[in-house]
Protein backbone atom coordinates (compact mmCIF):
# COMPACT_ATOMS: atom_id res chain seq x y z
CA UNK A 1 0.00 0.00 0.00
CA UNK A 2 1.10 3.36 -1.46
CA UNK A 3 0.74 6.19 1.95
CA UNK A 4 0.37 9.78 0.74
CA UNK A 5 0.44 12.55 3.41
CA UNK A 6 0.00 15.99 3.17
CA UNK A 7 -0.07 17.18 6.72
CA UNK A 8 -2.75 19.46 8.24
CA UNK A 9 -1.83 23.35 7.32
CA UNK A 10 -2.70 23.70 3.72
CA UNK A 11 -4.25 21.65 0.28
CA UNK A 12 -1.32 20.59 -1.51
CA UNK A 13 -3.56 19.45 -5.21
CA UNK A 14 -0.10 19.19 -7.13
CA UNK A 15 0.52 16.29 -4.92
CA UNK A 16 -2.60 14.71 -5.19
CA UNK A 17 -3.30 15.12 -8.30
CA UNK A 18 0.03 13.75 -9.77
CA UNK A 19 -0.49 10.67 -7.15
CA UNK A 20 -4.16 10.10 -8.76
CA UNK A 21 -3.03 10.08 -12.26
CA UNK A 22 -0.60 7.71 -11.50
CA UNK A 23 -3.32 5.42 -9.30
CA UNK A 24 -5.43 5.54 -12.72
CA UNK A 25 -2.61 4.43 -14.83
CA UNK A 26 -1.99 1.57 -12.22
CA UNK A 27 -5.43 0.36 -11.38
CA UNK A 28 -4.08 -2.30 -9.25
CA UNK A 29 -2.24 -0.36 -6.76
CA UNK A 30 -3.71 0.03 -3.43
CA UNK A 31 -2.92 4.00 -2.74
CA UNK A 32 -4.74 5.62 0.39
CA UNK A 33 -4.41 9.57 1.00
CA UNK A 34 -4.76 12.31 3.66
CA UNK A 35 -5.06 15.39 1.80
CA UNK A 36 -6.23 17.96 3.82
CA UNK A 37 -8.33 20.95 3.44
CA UNK A 38 -9.15 20.95 -0.26
CA UNK A 39 -12.08 21.10 -1.90
CA UNK A 40 -10.19 18.04 -4.46
CA UNK A 41 -11.85 14.43 -4.64
CA UNK A 42 -9.17 11.99 -6.14
CA UNK A 43 -10.69 9.35 -8.43
CA UNK A 44 -8.61 6.91 -8.38
CA UNK A 45 -7.21 6.54 -5.15
CA UNK A 46 -9.10 6.53 -1.69
CA UNK A 47 -8.83 9.84 0.77
CA UNK A 48 -10.04 11.57 3.74
CA UNK A 49 -9.09 14.87 4.45
CA UNK A 50 -7.76 14.61 8.22
CA UNK A 51 -6.35 10.93 10.02
CA UNK A 52 -6.19 10.96 13.93
CA UNK A 53 -2.66 10.00 15.31
CA UNK A 54 -3.12 6.54 15.82
CA UNK A 55 -4.77 5.78 12.09
CA UNK A 56 -1.91 7.36 10.72
CA UNK A 57 0.58 5.74 12.67
CA UNK A 58 -1.16 2.43 11.22
CA UNK A 59 -0.53 3.97 7.60
CA UNK A 60 2.88 4.98 7.92
CA UNK A 61 3.84 1.18 9.32
CA UNK A 62 1.83 -0.79 7.01
CA UNK A 63 2.85 1.30 4.00
CA UNK A 64 5.16 -0.15 1.65
CA UNK A 65 5.84 3.68 0.37
CA UNK A 66 5.20 7.05 1.83
CA UNK A 67 4.50 9.85 -0.47
CA UNK A 68 4.76 13.24 1.05
CA UNK A 69 5.14 16.94 0.83
CA UNK A 70 8.75 17.95 2.74
CA UNK A 71 7.34 18.24 6.23
CA UNK A 72 9.63 17.09 9.16
CA UNK A 73 6.84 15.16 10.96
CA UNK A 74 6.47 12.54 8.13
CA UNK A 75 9.71 12.30 6.81
CA UNK A 76 10.84 11.46 10.69
CA UNK A 77 8.15 9.00 11.32
CA UNK A 78 8.87 7.31 7.68
CA UNK A 79 12.48 6.72 8.40
CA UNK A 80 11.43 5.92 11.99
CA UNK A 81 9.54 2.70 10.20
CA UNK A 82 12.54 2.53 7.52
CA UNK A 83 9.82 3.04 4.90
CA UNK A 84 11.39 4.06 1.10
CA UNK A 85 10.11 8.05 1.23
CA UNK A 86 9.23 10.27 -2.13
CA UNK A 87 9.15 13.87 -1.11
CA UNK A 88 7.63 16.79 -3.20
CA UNK A 89 8.50 20.34 -1.51
CA UNK A 90 5.58 22.49 -1.25
CA UNK A 91 6.47 25.90 -3.68
CA UNK A 92 5.61 28.94 -2.09
CA UNK A 93 5.80 30.52 -5.37
CA UNK A 94 2.23 28.32 -5.98
CA UNK A 95 0.53 29.46 -3.21
CA UNK A 96 1.15 25.52 -1.56
CA UNK A 97 2.98 27.25 1.35
CA UNK A 98 4.26 31.14 3.22
CA UNK A 99 7.32 29.94 2.35
CA UNK A 100 10.09 27.99 0.71
CA UNK A 101 11.35 26.32 3.85
CA UNK A 102 10.42 22.67 2.03
CA UNK A 103 12.79 23.30 -0.78
CA UNK A 104 15.35 23.72 1.64
CA UNK A 105 14.70 20.50 3.29
CA UNK A 106 14.23 18.74 0.28
CA UNK A 107 17.89 20.06 -0.30
CA UNK A 108 18.85 18.86 2.70
CA UNK A 109 17.83 15.92 3.17
CA UNK A 110 17.28 14.33 -0.75
CA UNK A 111 20.45 12.99 -1.34
CA UNK A 112 20.07 10.35 2.11
CA UNK A 113 19.81 7.17 1.78
CA UNK A 114 16.01 5.74 1.38
CA UNK A 115 14.81 9.69 -0.04
CA UNK A 116 13.90 10.30 -3.30
CA UNK A 117 12.83 14.26 -4.22
CA UNK A 118 10.31 15.10 -6.87
CA UNK A 119 11.17 18.58 -8.17
CA UNK A 120 8.03 18.72 -10.08
CA UNK A 121 4.67 17.35 -10.37
CA UNK A 122 5.64 15.48 -13.63
CA UNK A 123 8.73 13.62 -11.72
CA UNK A 124 6.22 11.73 -9.77
CA UNK A 125 5.03 8.85 -11.74
CA UNK A 126 8.45 7.14 -12.99
CA UNK A 127 9.66 7.91 -9.21
CA UNK A 128 7.05 6.54 -7.77
CA UNK A 129 7.38 3.25 -10.34
CA UNK A 130 11.57 2.96 -9.56
CA UNK A 131 10.86 3.15 -5.71
CA UNK A 132 8.10 0.14 -6.10
CA UNK A 133 10.94 -1.78 -7.29
CA UNK A 134 13.80 -0.90 -4.90
CA UNK A 135 13.49 -1.96 -1.60
CA UNK A 136 15.87 0.65 0.03
CA UNK A 137 14.49 2.36 2.53
CA UNK A 138 16.12 5.35 4.82
CA UNK A 139 16.10 4.85 8.91
CA UNK A 140 16.66 7.28 11.56
CA UNK A 141 18.45 6.54 15.19
CA UNK A 142 16.15 7.18 17.99
CA UNK A 143 18.64 8.47 19.85
CA UNK A 144 21.40 11.70 18.63
CA UNK A 145 24.21 11.19 17.02
CA UNK A 146 27.17 9.97 19.74
CA UNK A 147 29.54 12.62 17.81
CA UNK A 148 26.70 15.72 18.68
CA UNK A 149 26.53 14.73 22.02
CA UNK A 150 29.98 15.07 22.60
CA UNK A 151 30.50 18.28 20.67
CA UNK A 152 27.55 19.86 22.59
CA UNK A 153 28.69 18.19 25.89
CA UNK A 154 32.79 20.04 25.13
CA UNK A 155 30.45 23.42 24.22
CA UNK A 156 28.69 23.62 27.34
CA UNK A 157 31.35 21.95 30.15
Amino acid sequence: MIFVTVGTQLPFDRLIQAVDGWAGDNPGAEVFAQIGPTELRPRHLESVAFLKPDQADRLFRTATLVISHAGMGSIITSLKYRKPLLIVPRMASLGEHRNDHQLATAKWLGSRSGISVAWSEEEVPALIDGLLHSSQAGEISDYADPQFIARLRNAIF
